[in-house]
């Protein structure tokens, strides 16, 4: 399944995306494009609804599907992820 999303900036973001995703979906076959906010994985196409929940959580909302506060609390959120991936490299 491929999803496009919002706020993926870089190899911090890729990092905790991929741990989040392994972790809840058990699974390695994880891509993800940071320029063109893709993230392939792996997984049933019936997890689609979960896997966008598990990124909007994360900060990384389907693209053009928050606004407002809710767009600047994933953009919050995904910056306060990136950090802490990038601090684990």
């Amino acid at each position: 399944m491929e999803l496009t999303v919002e706020n993926t900036r870089y190899g911090g973001c890729v990092d905790s995306i991929t741990k989040k995703l392994v972790a809840t979906f058990n699974t390695e076959n994880i891509e993800i494009n940071t320029e063109q906010g893709t993230i392939g994985i792996d997984i049933d196409e019936t997890k689609r609804y979960e896997t966008v929940k598990v990124l909007l959580n994360l900060g990384y909302p389907k693209i053009h599907s928050v606004r407002g506060f809710t767009s600047t609390k994933a953009k919050a959120k995904s910056f306060s992820a990136c950090a802490v991936g990038k601090m684990g490299q």
